[in-house]
């Protein structure tokens, strides 16, 4: 066999991955499209915003799993990247002028930068001082904004975003379209990790990181990949929030709420699989959003912290996790 050969080996394999993929990708579409197709029928716009605020916690816990769930590294960081994705909108359209779609793309460039020179500096440390680690990044980024005058400061910033975009009925049903094809991206992004190389070298470094090392596992170049996916993603979760809501301040972006639905989501739907995180943000999101409207919305963060009780004791694998169990 002569060596220009050699490269063609692995396309049969290449090609059954492929097919194994495109039953998940065909899912996932034709999901995404029933569930498009029946919130237009119902013709409400708030049926749009809620189902934004749901996806935009699909994005956020499948993101926070990529390095939490597969890693085992918990990152209490999640406030902070979102933040991030936000105010890079803000400057963006402020420097530029331009919308939405440009502002997701430049938030999923600095998440991902933000990640990575995190992780450098960061993923030496193991256990809750990574975790802390993270959590000062996030109150460094907060202290960063609150100064930073261009994009309002503590004063805020307002985005003035258009009535309606063709060929859409709303502005509403133009973001929880967008929110619904990132939270298709992102799920599948997770699950391509777990499937491959990459989520079986983070199980690994889970289970056992210094037996990883000894087996010749790259630790640290897995756990660059995986800060740098999960922080993409997270600010591409939150670069929609200034349009979503019209205005934002340091204090909503920053906000407790985003970091402790992060872990809770993934915690209950069923950490390390790609999956848990979307059962978890579906069954939490939903139930935040009827306490929203039948009671408070200062009920969000109870109803998490008694969810993450029960299921602790009931079920600490998650949903997933109990179903498995049972079988």
């Amino acid at each position: 066999m002569s060596d220009a050969s050699l490269p063609l080996a692995p396309a049969p394999a290449m090609a059954a991955g492929g097919r194994r993929h495109l039953p998940f990708w065909l899912g996932a579409v034709g999901v995404a499209v029933l569930v498009f197709v029946a919130l237009r029928a119902i013709g409400n716009d708030y049926g749009y915003f809620a189902g934004y605020f749901i996806l935009q916690y699909v994005v956020l816990a499948t993101a926070w799993n990529i390095l939490g769930g597969y890693a085992g590294y918990v990152n209490f960081g999640a406030a902070g990247f979102m933040a991030a994705g936000a105010y890079t909108a803000i400057a963006l359209r402020k420097a530029t002028g331009l919308d939405l779609l440009p502002g997701i793309a430049a938030a999923a460039v600095v998440g991902a930068l933000l990640g990575l020179g995190t992780g450098y500096l960061t993923l030496r440390l193991r256990g809750v001082y990574f975790s802390i680690a993270t959590l000062c990044l996030a109150v460094v980024l907060q202290t960063l904004v609150v100064n930073w005058d261009y994009v309002g400061g503590s004063r805020g910033a307002y985005i003035v975003r258009p009535r309606e975009v063709a060929p859409f009925t709303s502005y509403g049903e133009y973001l929880f379209l967008v929110m619904l094809l990132l939270a298709v991206l992102a799920v599948g992004i997770a699950r391509t990790v777990e499937v491959t190389r990459l989520g079986r070298g983070l199980q690994a470094i889970r289970d056992n990181e210094r037996a990883a090392e000894a087996v010749g596992v790259p630790t640290l170049r897995l756990k660059l990949v995986a800060t740098a996916l999960c922080g993409a993603l997270m600010a591409v979760a939150g670069a929609p929030l200034p349009y979503y809501s019209g205005y934002l301040n340091p204090e909503g972006a920053f906000s407790l709420a985003y970091a402790v639905n992060a872990i809770a989501m993934p915690l209950i739907g069923g950490a390390g699989t790609w999956a848990g995180p979307v059962i978890g943000a579906v069954l939490l999101g939903s139930l935040q959003q009827a306490a929203t409207v039948t009671i408070s919305s200062a009920l969000n963060l109870f109803i998490v912290g008694w969810m993450l009780v029960i299921f602790v004791a009931v079920a600490p694998r998650g949903i997933l996790g109990w179903f498995r169990r049972r079988r």
